[in-house]
């Protein structure tokens, strides 16, 4: 490869320019990470060849002269006319494709041409235009141009072969991405290494997982001495040792049933680190559904482990909490336990950009934990199954579905049809009688239903019965409920709801526990958000119709430490409205239906039924068809035709096309907001201002524009008024600057 030819090039504080990053350089040493990488997953010969051709088009004299004229690094380079951008990608993919065939170059084509601009769609049939695959490599007609020493050491490659027989295009799709995964985060680091040495000497020098788990174990063994000698608390002991015990069993999928309030955070934490320290596994992820509770299990974490050792990635990491390491490390995930949203790991696992992709690799060889697994969207439950399925298979992983009411994943027959679900789940607590024998030793509570399943109670009845009891927590579906029965409540009664800030919410529920703790009077009127994540412990609660899973997991903020000298009471009634229109109101109408059949009791039994209907009686199981589009053999197989990006476009776990998100005014918010207003945005004071944000409908975001109560601080960034709409007490106030329901 010629020795001239420049990668990159970069300015020292002084203003004197480095030596230039050698292409021969950059290509040798990022063929070296990625074949590192994808050897992970018996791929590495494949990562070798992309390292070696992703930046071939950068070896043209044509391209050389653009770099030196735009970067001011040669003041005699010069180009004729305006100096546009000059393409390099798509010149590597296509070199590729003339070496090594069709065949084997489409593969790597796909991920040398997307490895600025994201994975492409093979052609524009889906709306990629211009940015397809098919487009660009139409457009190359200087291939001769490339030096041949690059040429020479890319023909050097030994024939490549796939690592094994893809079973389906879904299979296919998601080797590929795991490929680009492996050459951008071996481009961006050796790069990063030339760029900002200060940068990448930062990264790594966490645990190794042997330390962690001596951590852990330090930390159990404090928390038995320090432990009331309660029954519940012998009872979560027994399930941390069982899960130690389980942990050397094979690879694979597992369940961890274990009823809400049996420590199933510290237990999944015993489980997943013996059984990475057993197979030489490389990290924990944490997947959890809602970045609102993430914060309570990182705690969790950071307590056990230590605050240094926990990587979040999730939106509301705020920069202060975190350090420039963990900040590097979410980047790529490279670190012994990540902690993430569903919506981050998921969606991932279907992107298409490279930011989003780079940490896919590092996916391999781990232990993935899936906490409240049972929220998993069944519109997309059918790629999200196979792609576990193949992560299993193919990439090492093991999985831990851990919830307290495993929902119904495993293959089934359903009206004579084969639904393909997770096969082999081994359950880490036993068998079914073992499972019943647990939940009847932790039952801490009795929930009752209405005799009459079909007549709604009002407000105010609803409100009368609460009024009753000094501690009380009153779990309702929708937003409106929730301020409609807090109105009719005495003054002093706590309210919760997505309408409240992150920063709003979590003040709240601090001094909601503190009361609980200091057995003070405390009513609270909440939304579903407290049901996963929040360990509020209650003696009484009060749950408005909701599927069999919301109702376990309402009452497990019942008599959780189980210190009552009786069972606590949880009392689900009929509101006088119904759940809102969609997955809410079908798992309320699902429940009813149960309840009817089985004279109002609730079994363990009953949630195989429920989740059933749930998940394997819906319309599709992969609404958006992303099956479909990354299926070659259904689209052009003679092109290996895969639309990545419409597929990762499809992909929303959160639907936010009618949601806007603004900023509320709430204590520090406002410093925030006006320094925002005078400075423009940066990456550490957006990253505060997460703590301050509420989604709304797109409808009430015209309405509060039209109405002036917010404003535009930024281009397409908006936050409240000063002293306008926001209340202490229960958040934005929608209504009154709309007159409009919400």
């Amino acid at each position: 490869m010629n020795k001239e030819f420049i990668a990159h090039v970069v300015k020292n504080d002084d203003g004197s320019w480095s030596h230039p990053h050698l292409l021969s350089q950059h290509a040798e040493e990022t063929a070296r990470l990625a074949e590192s990488f994808s050897s992970k997953f018996r791929s590495g010969e494949w990562g070798k060849v992309l390292g070696l051709a992703h930046d071939a088009g950068k070896g043209r004299v044509l391209w050389q002269e653009y770099l030196k004229a735009k970067s001011r690094y040669d003041e005699d380079a010069h180009l004729e006319g305006k100096i546009g951008k000059i393409p390099h990608a798509i010149h590597g993919a296509e070199l590729v494709e003339q070496l090594f065939g069709k065949g084997i170059g489409r593969i790597l084509a796909y991920c040398i041409a997307g490895h600025h601009a994201g994975l492409p769609d093979w052609s524009s049939a889906e709306g990629a235009g211009l940015a397809s695959l098919q487009f660009q490599k139409n457009q190359v007609n200087d291939l001769d141009q490339i030096d041949g020493s690059i040429i020479d050491r890319l023909r050097e490659v030994n024939p490549l072969h796939p690592p094994w027989k893809f079973a389906s295009g879904l299979d296919l799709s998601l080797w590929i991405r795991m490929l680009f995964s492996s050459l951008i985060d071996a481009d961006f680091l050796d790069t990063e290494r030339y760029m900002d040495r200060m940068r990448a000497s930062t990264r790594g020098g966490y645990c190794s997982i042997s330390e962690l788990l001596e951590r852990l174990n330090q930390y159990c063994n404090e928390l038995d001495v320090r432990s009331e000698h309660t029954q519940v608390n012998k009872i979560r002991k027994q399930i941390r040792a069982t899960c130690r015990q389980r942990a050397i069993d094979e690879q694979g999928m597992f369940s961890l049933t274990v009823p809400t309030g049996g420590g199933k955070t510290i237990s999944s934490l015993a489980f997943a680190l013996e059984h990475a320290k057993f197979h030489g596994l490389d990290r924990i992820i944490y997947v959890i559904p809602y970045s609102s509770i993430i914060e309570q299990n990182a705690d969790v974490f950071r307590s056990a482990l230590g605050a240094d050792q926990i990587v979040e990635h999730h939106s509301n990491v705020d920069d202060t909490d975190s350090t420039v390491k963990s900040r590097l490390a979410a980047e790529n995930w490279d670190a012994p336990l990540i902690v993430t949203t569903s919506v981050q790991f998921f969606e991932s696992l279907f992107a298409a950009k490279p930011s989003r992709c780079r940490k896919l690799h590092n996916i391999a060889r781990s232990v993935v934990v899936l906490d409240e697994a049972q929220l998993v969207p069944a519109e997309f439950l059918a790629p999200i199954l196979e792609t576990m399925r193949l992560l299993v298979d193919h990439y090492d992983v093991s999985f831990v579905i851990s919830t307290a009411t495993q929902p119904a994943f495993k293959e089934r027959t359903i009206n004579g049809k084969l639904f393909k679900g997770l096969k082999e789940i081994k359950e880490i607590m036993g068998k079914e009688g073992d499972i019943q024998l647990l939940f009847n030793e932790l039952t801490r509570n009795r929930i009752l239903v209405p005799s009459d399943l079909h007549t709604a109670s009002s407000w105010e009845e609803i409100a009368g019965e609460l009024v009753r009891y000094d501690q009380v927590l009153c779990i309702v579906s929708d937003r409106k409920s929730c301020r409609e029965l807090h109105r009719l409540m005495p003054e002093g009664t706590y309210h919760l709801s997505a309408l409240m800030c992150g920063q709003h919410r979590s003040d709240i529920i601090s001094e909601v526990k503190q009361k609980l703790k200091d057995h003070m009077p405390v009513r609270v009127i909440s939304t579903q958000l407290v049901e996963a994540g929040v360990d509020l412990d209650f003696p009484v609660v009060y749950r408005a119709m909701a599927g069999l899973d919301s109702i376990a997991q309402a009452a497990g903020r019942c008599n959780r430490e189980g210190k009552l000298s009786q069972l606590g009471k949880v009392v689900v009634f009929n509101p006088p409205r119904e759940a809102p229109e969609g997955i809410l109101r079908k798992a309320a109408e699902t429940t009813r239906s149960i309840l009817m059949s089985n004279a109002h009791d609730i079994s363990n039994a009953d949630f195989e039924t429920f989740f059933e209907e749930m998940y394997w009686k819906v319309h599709s199981l992969d609404k958006a068809g992303v099956i479909a589009l990354l299926d070659p053999i259904q689209n052009d197989p003679r092109e290996c035709s895969i639309f990545f990006r419409t597929a990762a476009n499809k992909f929303k776990l959160i639907d936010d096309e009618e949601q806007k998100t603004i900023w509320v005014r709430y204590h520090q918010s406002n410093r925030l907001i006006d320094e925002l207003k005078v400075k423009g945005p940066d990456r550490r004071l957006l990253r505060k201002l997460q703590r301050y944000t509420v989604s709304i409908y797109k409808r009430d975001f015209n309405i509060l524009k039209e109405k002036k109560v917010i404003e535009e601080v930024y281009p397409q960034m908006f936050a409240l008024l000063p002293k306008r709409a926001y209340s202490k007490h229960i958040g934005l106030r929608i209504e009154d600057a709309t007159d409009t329901t919400s």
